[in-house]
């Protein structure tokens, strides 16, 4: 009995031992096995198409062995509907991390695990947006499980999205310091350009990101000053703004040439260059849309559509995706005492949809006291300035002038002056229609148009920004790039030299405290600037003589008599030193000045990098259910339902 059991247990052992190796011609007698060596295949999934690799190998990091298994799998689905599920938070980011590991990286024949560190920052900045739909962190982005050290040899699975993977073709080496490459940049290669640049200047410049796109691109500003990252007391800031339209490429280059001839021209010595930059904080964003600009460069240069790429990913409209502020403020212009400035966002504005670019420009401008502003468009030959809609509705053409009716002329006239081309009094060129009006125009009369950037700027902040058209093709050829820069260069310069017209100053207590948020107001302007951080503010004003009064919640007001000679091109100093009172006289104004934006305002929970925006919109779980909204994406999976989603599970 025993010697039938181990000759049984013989045969079983014998039975599970692997069949040898396949010597040449045994294949077919059933004796032998033929090893099968893992190799590279070309990605077949839909949903990760658009990653920097072209090849992936079976199994996967989850051992799922064919692609059939991993489309049906429920991590595969969970990646294809994150972009609804989060409403476009963290998008694609989450995508491509997914798919580094349900399509692993493959190069000879050898899988490369992605970076731990792009996971980990990653979750770090998307876990609240999972949190406010009640759904846990998928286990296959566990940032210890299936991804690797640096010293392992990881990829960054996220590098195609700030421009790391297409290589900029090498220029000689020959060639000066001072050389510009006039050439349409694609997103990577805009990327590259900058931080060159700021890394040949990095004692002026700095590179930084204000949020991302849709399509998850980061939103990149160049910034030159004598403290990079930094706002210095009574240093003004001034920002141009390109790309807004994507169709429209022009501003995004000309702002690009001038970033490398800031950081050229400043080595150099050159006077004008170092003046204006060792006195100002220069902000430089040339591609507000790079989303839409991918779509319009797809038809190519010389292409004079006003249609394909002109919109967001989301087939949104920038300049008219902003609050409508200015029906506000023509509703408050009859009120005795009322002011025209720092108009709260009305709460029915979040009701739409609101671009994540639009969002991440309005939390930029509430972060830096920004002064003086331009935003460069395509497709006219022109200077506009606010308000751009009309005072009357109904009416499309229709001069509608702000408060500041005479400095905004002063600023458009500014650029449109040290324009060659719009200085030109030929009516028979691009722009000829605007000539009769020295190449500027109020908005509004030109065509009026609701939720423009320009009117935000200027009823919800101290910014004054105009709009310049810097041409009638909105996507020229390459050649036409060198001259279309000189044409601008000193244009661009002089404009930004109008920050340091008008007044500025400190508003401080008896005990030299700065005091924030404190009203500068001007006699006969019914609009006000308000103090910075430090106490420091500026006020935009052309030659006069004018009553400067400052105000604050809980100090007496103060005024003082200026006078602003025609030929004076630096702001004159006025600081105002506030006593404080007992009683204040106006609550109304005291709440306005304290309570400067609503705290429940959806803006300032938003994280313009991660895309964290309205999730009070989303919700946890209604109670009562027993699962989620967001479970019904999953109803097609019988067995194999992500149970691991479930925080509670």
């Amino acid at each position: 009995m025993v010697l039938r059991l181990l000759l049984l247990l013989g045969g079983l052992l014998k039975a599970t031992e692997p069949a040898p190796r396949c010597e040449t011609g045994q294949e077919t007698l059933g004796q032998c096995q033929t090893v099968q060596k893992a190799k590279c295949v070309d990605i077949a999934l839909s949903s990760c198409t658009d990653v920097a690799y072209t090849q992936m190998m079976y199994p996967n990091f989850l051992d799922q062995k064919s692609r059939e298994v991993i489309e049906y799998s429920s991590e595969y689905i969970l990646i294809s509907v994150l972009h609804n599920l989060l409403q476009g938070e963290c998008n694609p980011d989450l995508r491509l991390l997914g798919c580094s590991v349900l399509a692993p990286q493959c190069e000879k024949d050898k899988v490369i695990k992605p970076c731990r560190h792009v996971c980990e920052n990653l979750k770090k900045n998307c876990l609240p947006a999972f949190d406010a739909i009640d759904m846990a962190w998928p286990y296959f982005l566990d940032c210890d499980r299936f991804f690797a050290g640096e010293e392992e040899g990881c990829f960054d699975p996220l590098a195609k999205l700030r421009g790391e993977v297409d290589v900029e073709e090498e220029l000689p080496s020959d060639l000066p310091g001072t050389f510009i490459q006039f050439k349409h940049h694609s997103y990577s290669q805009m990327v590259s350009t900058l931080k060159k640049t700021a890394s040949k200047c990095s004692h002026i410049a700095t590179i930084y990101s204000i949020g991302r796109s849709f399509e998850g691109k980061d939103l990149l500003v160049i910034e030159f000053s004598t403290k990079p990252g930094h706002h210095e007391l009574l240093k003004p800031e001034f920002k141009y703004i390109g790309n807004m339209h994507g169709n429209e490429v022009v501003g995004k280059e000309l702002l690009i040439y001038l970033a490398q001839y800031l950081c050229s021209e400043y080595l150099l010595g050159n006077p004008r260059i170092q003046t204006l930059i060792n006195n100002t904080r220069i902000h430089l964003l040339p591609s507000l849309n790079p989303d839409g600009y991918e779509l319009a460069a797809e038809e190519g240069a010389g292409y004079n559509g006003w249609v394909i790429g002109r919109q967001t990913a989301q087939n949104l409209d920038l300049n008219r995706n902003f609050p409508d502020l200015t029906s506000e403020a023509y509703s408050r212009a009859g009120i005795r005492g009322a002011r025209l400035d720092h108009i709260p966002i009305p709460q029915s504005y979040w009701w739409g949809k609101v671009a994540p670019e639009t969002k991440a420009v309005m939390k930029w401008l509430r972060s830096i006291p920004f002064v003086l502003s331009a935003s460069l468009h395509g497709g006219e030959l022109v200077v506009t300035y606010p308000y751009d809609y009309s005072r009357h509705p109904m009416e499309e053409k229709m001069f509608s002038p702000t408060p500041d009716e005479k400095m905004f002329k002063m600023l458009a006239k500014a650029y449109a002056d040290a324009h060659p081309v719009i200085s030109d009094r030929s009516e028979l060129r691009c722009g000829g229609n605007f000539v009769k009006r020295g190449g500027i125009i109020n908005g509004a009369e030109w065509y009026s148009f609701t939720g423009g950037m320009a009117d935000f700027n200027y009823l919800h902040t101290n910014c004054f920004e105009v709009t310049v058209e810097v041409g009638c093709e909105k996507f020229p050829l390459e050649e036409e790039l060198f001259t279309i820069w000189h044409e601008n260069r000193d244009a661009l310069l002089n404009y930004m030299e109008m920050v340091h017209r008008g007044i500025k100053g400190i508003v401080s207590d008896k005990f030299g405290n700065p005091i924030k948020n404190a009203r500068i107001s001007v006699r006969g302007i019914q609009h006000d600037v308000t103090t910075a951080a430090d106490g420091d503010y500026w006020r935009l004003l052309p030659p006069g003589t004018y009553i400067i009064s400052a105000q604050a919640a809980g100090y007496s007001r103060v005024m003082k008599r200026v006078t602003l000679p025609a030929k004076m091109k630096r702001a004159g100093r006025v600081d105002f030193v506030l006593r404080p009172v007992e009683a204040w006289p106006n609550k109304l104004l005291r709440r306005s000045m304290e309570d400067m934006y609503d705290p429940h305002d959806p803006l300032e929970l938003f994280d313009p990098h991660a895309q964290h925006g309205q999730p009070e919109a989303r919700g946890g779980s209604p109670p009562g259910r027993e699962k989620p909204w967001w479970w019904s994406y999953f109803s097609s999976l019988d067995l194999h339902k992500p149970l691991w989603l479930l925080k509670r599970h």
